[in-house]
């Protein structure tokens, strides 16, 4: 099949907002669509040849044109399904800490003996660790907020509050449950 470019730019021309607006109806999304089009047209360009003569060109791009629509969707449709389990995931997660909030009772946790043992590991910890432990954890002020107040980036903020929480397990194993122990100091 032979077409010159005069008649393949002809043919552009007059079919592109037809097939733009055909894959937009699906895609929803014109520069998306914009682009199908163009790949569309390139790929029957580039295989004009390969084609018999009596091939429908327009149905030809149109089929190439629905085909991406088709691979668009299903990769949406499949971001979607993982957006939805990871949401239904988060929901879940944040329903078992909400129930485990309510059923915590500090009287029982925070004996004495087990705020000792808090207050001697924290005395240990670098001064700035444990200075940034405390505004997190005693004064519940965000990772943004310690960041900002002591002028270094919140990544470093997390580093310090790691590195306390680590200390702290492994002081306090004996005494907390490990899931108990994970809800206060996370």
């Amino acid at each position: 099949m032979t077409i010159d470019l005069n008649t393949f730019n002809q043919f552009f021309i007059e079919y592109q907002q037809r097939f733009v607006h055909f894959a937009c109806t699906y895609v929803r999304d014109e520069v998306v669509a914009e682009d199908f089009v163009i790949e569309s047209m390139m790929y029957y360009w580039e295989n004009k040849d390969r084609l018999p003569a009596d091939t429908n060109i327009p149905a030809y791009v149109l089929t190439t044109i629905k085909h991406k629509c088709i691979d668009h969707l299903r990769h949406q449709q499949v971001h979607q399904e993982a957006s939805d389990e990871l949401s239904r995931l988060y929901a879940w997660e944040l329903s078992d800490r909400i129930i485990t909030l309510e059923d915590f009772e500090p009287n029982e946790v925070f004996t004495a003996e087990i705020q000792e043992i808090v207050d001697k590991t924290l005395e240990s910890l670098p001064e700035q660790t444990k200075r940034i432990f405390v505004m997190s954890r005693y004064e519940n002020k965000s990772h943004k907020e310690i960041a900002a107040l002591l002028g270094m980036t919140t990544k470093g903020v997390e580093f310090h509050i790691a590195k306390s929480t680590k200390v702290l397990r492994l002081a306090l194993k004996d005494y907390l449950p490990v899931s108990l122990l994970f809800f206060y100091l996370n």
